[in-house]
């Protein structure tokens, strides 16, 4: 009985000496880590103590807050509005913004400018029926005023990457005549293109250095960035590569072709712009002549009537 009770207790020592080793493992290979880490000459306590205080922040809380919200009212927009919005912040480039963060910020916008209004002119001389409509209507610009701005900013990127597809299309021209193939071709391209067709270039190779194929990875950059020009280059790199037709030649002619695309366009601009100025022609520049044809002969009858009467 004696034996059966030294054993059990040797057991139960054993088995706890087991369990604070596991525990401390794992403590001990971190801080071996840390120091081999910090031995290469990363601060790693600065950079803990500096990660610490960046999630203590104010704009790491109001972020969480932020996309609290925002998955709270994503639960009732519906995946196809949820869609919308993250091709909105795509055509942006806003692609570190998620779109609970977006739309939790649209929310606190919408009601921190009402309060603030509000706050204003209560301090500045009591509530009205004006009051009650800044209320409103700084509470509408408040989840209005975002998407607007986005849309704005994404509507003016694509306008620059539709521009720029053309250049990129001779420059790939050039380097595949060379004797370079298409997908080195574009890796070169890329590395000299700046700007937003630069980033998504750089973004498509990203993905097929992941494992996509070329033509996978283009008609990606194609849902991002769904223009006349980039829809144009994608369809045929992919119906010549699938065709096995020569990607020299397929450029050669997609080049020409938008050269005199972009030439349409600028005459069609041109065409518009008698239409577009008649608004700032006849309310703006017309009272502003007649007022100084017709000011000098107005006021020399009235003088002359006036020393008449």
């Amino acid at each position: 009985m004696f034996i059966f009770l030294l054993l059990g207790l040797l057991l139960s020592g054993a088995t706890t000496a087991f369990a604070a080793r596991a525990l401390a493992v794992g403590a001990v290979r971190r801080e071996e880590t840390l120091a081999q880490i910090d031995s290469y000459g990363f601060p790693v306590r600065e950079l803990a103590e500096a990660d610490a205080s960046r999630t203590a922040s104010p704009r790491a809380i109001l972020d969480s807050l932020a996309k609290t919200l925002g998955k709270l009212a994503i639960s009732r927009l519906g995946s196809s509005r949820t869609a919308e919005l993250r091709t909105m912040l795509r055509a942006a480039g806003l692609y570190r913004t998620e779109v609970e963060s977006f739309v939790g910020y649209r929310l606190i916008a919408s009601v921190v400018l009402p309060v603030l209004l509000l706050f204003l002119s209560a301090s500045s001389g009591g509530l009205s029926v004006r009051t009650f409509v800044l209320v409103l209507v700084g509470g509408l610009l408040g989840w209005v005023l975002p998407g607007m701005l986005v849309k704005r900013r994404g509507a003016k990127r694509l306008q620059e990457i539709d521009l720029e597809v053309p250049e990129l299309v001779d420059l790939l021209v050039t380097t595949v005549e060379a004797g370079v193939g298409f997908a080195a071709a574009l890796q070169l391209v890329a590395r000299r293109v700046e700007g937003p067709l630069g980033q998504e270039l750089r973004i498509t190779l990203r993905e097929q250095g992941m494992g996509l194929t070329i033509e996978g990875a283009l008609e990606n950059t194609l849902n991002r960035i769904d223009t006349l020009s980039v829809r144009t280059f994608v369809q045929a790199i992919v119906q010549g590569q699938l065709l096995g037709v020569s990607i020299g030649k397929i450029l050669r002619d997609l080049a020409v072709d938008m050269r005199k695309r972009r030439r349409q366009m600028a005459e069609e601009r041109a065409q518009k712009v008698p239409t577009k100025i008649l608004f700032p022609l006849i309310f703006l520049i017309m009272p502003a002549l007649f007022i100084i044809v017709l000011f000098g002969p107005i006021l020399g009858l009235a003088k002359t009537f006036s020393s008449i009467g």
